[in-house]
C-alpha cells in the first residue's frame, strides 16, 4: 500500500511540475511578444537581436514538456482527466510555440524598418493597442489555465472576434496608406505582417482557453462558435 501511495504522489509531483513550466513557458512568451512591440516603437536594435535569438528557449521548453508529457503517458497510462489535461498541455505548448515564432517574426519586421530608415506608418499606433489587446488574453488564457477557469476561457475566446475585426481594420488603413504613397510600400507591408502576426497570436490565445473547456468538461468547442459555448 505504501508504494502505491508513493507512486500516487510522485504522479501528482509530476503533473504539477509539467503544469508549473507550461506557466512558465507562457511568461516567457508573453515577454518575447511585449518586448518585440516595444522595440517597433522604440527601434531599440538590442531588444530585436535578443527576442530573435531567445526563441530558441521558447522552442527547449516546447521539446522537454512534450517529452515528459509522452513519459506521463508511457509510464502512467492516465485516464479520464488526467489523460485530457496532457492532451491539452501537449496542444497548448504548441500553440506557445508558435506564438513564440510570431514574437520573433515581429521582431525581424521591425529590425528591416528601423534599418530602412524610414518611420513607421501612423497604423502602427494601431498596431501596438493590437497587441496589448493579444497579450491581455494571453495573460487570461494562462490565468484560466492555472485556476480550470471555464469562465475566463469563454471570455478570452469571445474576445478573438474583436482582434480579428481590428486586424481588418489596420489592413483597410495600410491600403490607404499605400495607395496615397507608393514609397511607403515597403513598410507598410511589413506593418500588414506584424499585423497578421498579432492577429496569429489572438488565434494560438483563443485555441489554449478551448483547451481549458475541453480539461474541465470534456467537451471539444473547436469551431463550433464563440455564442455557443457557456462559461
Amino acid at each position: 500500500m505504501g508504494a502505491s501511495e508513493h507512486a500516487s504522489k510522485q504522479y501528482d509531483l509530476d503533473l504539477d511540475s509539467i503544469r508549473s513550466r507550461v506557466l512558465q513557458m507562457g511568461g516567457l512568451v508573453e515577454s518575447q511578444i511585449r518586448r518585440a512591440v516595444e522595440a517597433l516603437g522604440s527601434g531599440d536594435r538590442a531588444a530585436m537581436a535578443e527576442v530573435i535569438a531567445n526563441d530558441h528557449r521558447v522552442n527547449a521548453m516546447e521539446v522537454e514538456l512534450d517529452g515528459d508529457c509522452s513519459q506521463v503517458i508511457v509510464k502512467r497510462q492516465p485516464a479520464a482527466n488526467d489523460l485530457r489535461m496532457i492532451l491539452a498541455i501537449i496542444k497548448t505548448v504548441t500553440d506557445l510555440e508558435r506564438m513564440g515564432d510570431e514574437a520573433q517574426k515581429i521582431a525581424r519586421m521591425a529590425r528591416s524598418i528601423h534599418e530602412r530608415g524610414t518611420p513607421p506608418p501612423p497604423t502602427a499606433v494601431d498596431v501596438r493597442h493590437a497587441a496589448e489587446v493579444v497579450l491581455a488574453m494571453l495573460r487570461r488564457t494562462l490565468d484560466a489555465f492555472a485556476r480550470l477557469d471555464c469562465t475566463t476561457a469563454a471570455e478570452v475566446i469571445r474576445d478573438d472576434v474583436g482582434i480579428d475585426s481590428e486586424f481588418q481594420a489596420i489592413l483597410r488603413q495600410l491600403i490607404t496608406y499605400m495607395m496615397e504613397d507608393p514609397r511607403t510600400i515597403s513598410t507598410a507591408l511589413e506593418i500588414v505582417w506584424i499585423a497578421k502576426a498579432i492577429e496569429r497570436i489572438g488565434d494560438h490565445a483563443k485555441n489554449m482557453a478551448e483547451y481549458v473547456i475541453y480539461i474541465v468538461k470534456g467537451t471539444d468547442v473547436r469551431h463550433t462558435g464563440a455564442l455557443t459555448i457557456e462559461p
